[in-house]
């Protein structure tokens, strides 16, 4: 049975943050997932996952200013002290609201750095909060980005992180596969999930082109769950899209192809 978790920050935007979360339950959902918890306590967090009966599955480590245009710090050459020092944040958090995996956003490639810089960079970020998190039994996950949305983002391609995981042979990293992102920069979704299923940590899902919900552009979203089932994913199903009408409305899906909440 494939578990669906509503992100609430693409979901229900039209209200504050907070207000998501009962949001989230009322429209039947268990699971939620986020970018970032950090401008908030997490007693306020806990309050609402608790209060909601919700289970939280993901959030980002720290990824820098948001606002000015930062995208994620794990491959800058120039920032290591600072994505360090967000990582024992990132685990107060996963800690007291019992999450257990974490996504890792690798940034936008700098022209004054060499691509060895970054990558070198990456390796060494990666494998210090990958350190980090195994103390407490925790997964990391590396999400590549496709250059169309963000361009010059350092990671684009599964592949990349998949020689990535196989140059750090760590048991605890695994691919956020975001299946908006794959059709943009390489396509083959079926396949790679088929071949390579036993690394990917954690699925997000919006079609293309829009970054809508299932069902208004181009992906066969029923063939991919239809595979995902066969192929026995336990994981989580990040709803990660911007909904083309009001959120509620944008759920229709989920019940014409068959599934629930």
């Amino acid at each position: 049975m494939l578990k669906f978790a509503a992100n609430l920050s693409m979901l229900f935007t039209e209200v504050p943050f907070m207000e998501r979360f009962s949001l989230a339950r009322e429209a039947g959902f268990s699971f939620v997932e986020y970018m970032f918890p950090y401008e908030y306590k997490v007693s306020e967090i806990k309050e609402q996952l608790e209060k909601n009966g919700l289970k939280q599955v993901l959030f980002n480590l720290p990824a820098g200013d948001w606002g000015k245009g930062d995208r994620g710090l794990g491959a800058n050459p120039e920032r290591v002290e600072e994505f360090r020092s967000g990582v024992p944040r990132a685990i107060e958090y996963a800690l007291a609201l019992g999450v257990t995996q974490l996504n890792c956003q690798a940034g936008k490639q700098l022209p004054e750095h060499s691509f060895q810089e970054h990558w070198d960079t990456l390796v060494d970020n990666i494998r210090f909060a990958a350190g980090a998190l195994d103390k407490h039994k925790l997964h990391l996950v590396v999400e590549p980005v496709n250059r169309f949305d963000i361009p010059g983002f350092f990671l684009y391609r599964t592949e990349q992180v998949l020689e990535l995981l196989a140059e750090l042979k760590l048991p605890n990293v695994f691919v956020q596969y975001d299946v908006y992102h794959a059709q943009r920069e390489e396509g083959e979704l079926v396949a790679t999930m088929r071949k390579q299923l036993d690394k990917i940590g954690h699925i997000q899902i919006a079609d293309n082109p829009g970054r809508h919900q299932p069902g208004t552009g181009e992906i066969n979203y029923p063939f991919i769950f239809r595979e995902l089932d066969k192929l026995g994913y336990t994981g989580y199903i990040g709803l990660e899209y911007v909904p083309s009408t009001d959120s509620k409305s944008s759920f229709d899906w989920i019940e014409k192809y068959g599934y629930a909440l």
